[in-house]
């Protein structure tokens, strides 16, 4: 059964309690509103940054590297796929 939700002052809905438990929505979720041709969908957004960030810590701390070990390898591995991408960079002008 649909929900009917109220415009208020300044924009502000309010969704029903029943939906907030179902999705464990709390104050300051961001939502996801899309205008799909007049009809709105409202969806979720789970913030993947801070998730992504602990699990690169966990998987960081259990292999006991540290951060120094993780950006140089970053950047190795970086320089690798580059060459096999684009071959070796040109010597510059001066030859060096």
């Amino acid at each position: 059964m649909p929900d009917t939700v109220k415009i208020r002052k300044r924009g502000v809905m309010t969704l029903p309690k029943a939906l907030r438990e179902k999705y464990q929505l709390e104050e300051g979720d961001v939502l996801h509103l899309v205008d799909v041709a007049g009809v709105f969908v409202l969806t979720a957004m789970a913030p993947m940054a801070p998730q992504l960030a602990r699990e690169i810590e966990r998987m960081r701390t259990e292999a006991e590297l540290t951060t120094e070990d993780l950006l140089s390898h970053l950047k190795k591995t970086r320089e690798e796929l580059t060459t096999e991408r684009y071959g070796n960079a040109p010597e510059d002008a001066s030859g060096a």
